[in-house]
């Protein structure tokens, strides 16, 4: 009897320590970052800098794509009359030429990756300080960032995705 006492004693403290805290917490809101980097102005013209970039490299990646595609045809036509020296030596220029296009390739894809990687770091560097200081401004004690996986409840009225995405395009105009 005495261990279910304190196991209600024990409840009833946690109870009111989480009130209390919700009480003197205040506002809380949540911003989902994901569509805010998405949708913001800045996010779009940083998806157009990638996407500029990217086409850029795709066209040198198909040209040397075209380039071992010849080669290989080549090599396939010619291969029954060649002598075994110049077969050899064109295979060994076409095996040369497929490790020159997958090292590009693996080169162009990480620098793309870094490139994504460096402006999705700036964008949210940006939009935390204006998260920042909405939540000053507006009285909030916590902001979270939304993640699905992390928040299983959260009532819609505390999103204030909108209201950031408007303030953080904005901040952009200013500058």
């Amino acid at each position: 009897m005495k261990r279910f006492i304190a196991m209600v004693a024990g409840f009833l403290a946690m109870s009111l320590s989480t009130a209390a805290f919700a009480a003197e917490a205040g506002k809380i809101g949540f911003v989902e970052m994901q569509k805010v980097v998405g949708l913001s102005d800045a996010g779009k013209e940083a998806k157009e800098q990638l996407n500029v970039k990217a086409k850029k490299y795709q066209d040198e990646l198909n040209a040397k794509q075209e380039e071992l595609k010849k080669l290989r045809d080549d090599l396939e036509k010619q291969g029954v009359i060649l002598s075994e020296s110049a077969r050899s030596t064109k295979e060994k220029e076409y095996q040369q030429k497929l490790k020159e296009f997958q090292r590009y390739l693996k080169d162009v894809q990480d620098e793309v990756q870094a490139k994504e990687e460096e402006l999705l770091k700036k964008l949210q560097e940006e939009i935390v300080k204006v998260v920042q200081e909405y939540g000053r401004k507006n009285g909030f004690s916590m902001i979270f960032a939304r993640v699905d996986e992390v928040m299983i409840f959260t009532d819609e009225k505390a999103d204030l995705t909108d209201e950031v995405l408007k303030a953080y395009n904005t901040s952009k105009k200013k500058k």
